[in-house]
Order: C-alpha cells, then sequence, then structure tokens
C-alpha cells in the first residue's frame, strides 16, 4: 500500500515546535517574530491565501502586518511599500502576494525584498544563492515538498527526478533542491514532446505545471514517488496537475491533494519567518 504523504498533519507537528521556539525568542528578547503580507488588488484567491497565513502567524504566537493596496497601485507606489518594511525593523520576514496587477513590474517588487527578509523565496538573489549551494530562504513550495520527502524517509540520492514545471518560484527552484539533494534531474514543461516518455523514468516525479490532470497515471511506473504541487478547485473539492484517482495502486507514496504540498507551502513561509527572526534578534 502507497504511503500517503500527509502535509497537513506533519505541518501541525512543525507548526508544535514552531511555537516554542517563538516562545522561547520572546522571553528571552521580548520582541515577537512579525510577517509582514502586502495584497495588491481584489483576487479573491490571493486575500484567501493571505488570511490563512495571517491565521498561521497567530497558531505559532508571531504576530502579522496586514498591508492591501488598490488594484491601480503603480511599481512605484509598491516599491516605496516594501522599502518601508525593509526599513522597519520590528518586520522579519516580507510577502508579497502573487499575482499583482498586470501594471506593476513584479520581478522589480519581488527583488526589491531584502535578502534577509526573503521569507518566501522569491528574489534573483535568494534564488542564485540557494542554486549554489549558499545560505538563503528557498522558495516556500519546493522547501516545503523537500521537507516533506525528507520527514517520510524518501530516498532523494541518486534517484531520477522529473520536474513537470519551470515557473520561477515553483518548478526552477524545485529542480534546483533536488539537485542539491543529489538527484539526477530532468525539467519538463507544457511544451515538452513525449511528456509520457519522461514521467515513465521517473523515480520522484512533481507535478508542477499549473494543468489540472495534465500527468497522466498510466505513465507513472510502478513504485514511484508521486508529488503534486497542483491545485484546481472543482466542486467535490479539487484536483492537482497529476491524475491520482487510483494512484495508490501505482505509486510507493504520494502526496494527496488538497492536504499534500499546500499546508507545507504555508508551513514553510512562517518556520522561515521564525528563522529570520532568531537571526535577526540573536
Amino acid at each position: 500500500m502507497a504511503l500517503v504523504l500527509d502535509g497537513k498533519a506533519l505541518a501541525k507537528k512543525i507548526e508544535a515546535n514552531l511555537f516554542e521556539r517563538v516562545s522561547a525568542l520572546k522571553e528571552k528578547t521580548g520582541r515577537t517574530p512579525i510577517l509582514a503580507t502586502i495584497l495588491v488588488g481584489d483576487d479573491g484567491a490571493s486575500a484567501t491565501y493571505v488570511r490563512m497565513k495571517g491565521n498561521a502567524c497567530r497558531r505559532v504566537g508571531m504576530e502579522s502586518i496586514k498591508i492591501e493596496l488598490p488594484q491601480t497601485t503603480t511599481t512605484q507606489e509598491l516599491l516605496a511599500e516594501i522599502e518601508k518594511l525593509n526599513q522597519n525593523p520590528d518586520v522579519h520576514g516580507i510577502l508579497l502576494q502573487h499575482p499583482v496587477p498586470e501594471q506593476i513590474d513584479e520581478r522589480a517588487c519581488f527583488d526589491a525584498i531584502l535578502l534577509n527578509k526573503d521569507v518566501d523565496g522569491v528574489t534573483c538573489l535568494g534564488f542564485g544563492r540557494m542554486a549554489m549551494g549558499e545560505h538563503a530562504y528557498g522558495s516556500a513550495t519546493p522547501a516545503g515538498i523537500m521537507t516533506i520527502l525528507q520527514e517520510s524517509g524518501i530516498e532523494i540520492a541518486g534517484k531520477h527526478a522529473v520536474v513537470v514545471g519551470r515557473s520561477a518560484i515553483l518548478g526552477k527552484p524545485m529542480a534546483m533542491m533536488l539537485l542539491q539533494a543529489n538527484a539526477t534531474v530532468t525539467i519538463c514543461h507544457s511544451r515538452t514532446q513525449n511528456l509520457a516518455e519522461f514521467v515513465k523514468h521517473a523515480d520522484i516525479i512533481v507535478g508542477a505545471v499549473g494543468k489540472a490532470e495534465l500527468i497522466k497515471k498510466e505513465w507513472i511506473k510502478q513504485g514511484a514517488v508521486v508529488v503534486d504541487a497542483g491545485f484546481h478547485p472543482r466542486e467535490n473539492g479539487g484536483v492537482g496537475d497529476i491524475e491520482l484517482n487510483g494512484i495508490e495502486a501505482i505509486a510507493s507514496a504520494y502526496t494527496p491533494v488538497p492536504g499534500g504540498v499546500g499546508p507545507m507551502t504555508i508551513t514553510t513561509l512562517i518556520r522561515q519567518t521564525v528563522e529570520a527572526a532568531e537571526k535577526a534578534l540573536a
């Protein structure tokens, strides 16, 4: 029977540890770790994600500052808000919720976040340092996936990992993190020809392409580890990027959707903010 990689249960366990770390930090320094979230515009899903992140802060005893800016915000106005947070010594982590309205240069705004406050792992500098094996906070979703694999005892070294997706905050950093863990990595995407041929050789398959059930169950080899980082809402809950119905008969381990990767994304963001606060207040 396939091992269910339960991100929800792991997130709860990590949060309990973070609560203790935050309590110790408050006792020692009299200060509380703070995550600042910036939401630009009126995207409903983004507002929900920001609210979930604020709730996670409260669960571990942290505080969050919520900045909401109108849909009409310019790049310069957003950069000015980020700079204020960079200069605020009480703020230990900054999260700019993606996506921002189209008139804003999102990359310029991500890269304006100071490296030591880039707890969501979105800056070019952070990505470059991570890829070179230097210290930086990893992109939250791939870093969360690595935690799931490592905590579940999944062997990564020497395995062939296939990452389907190449986004700057998921597919690319995921591939680099697996490479750092000594996997042999193939990166595919929505335009890869004969995608099935690549998938069927994967010991570890990561669906991170943002297309509902693009990766078919019959492509996956017996005993593979299946990680689905996608989520597409449906009337009965939702599906991921991989066809998971009946996957327990094929995979040796898999992340369910929902309840697999999602909870670990938020917990990773919170954990990295606690780390940033510990460094800043040491």
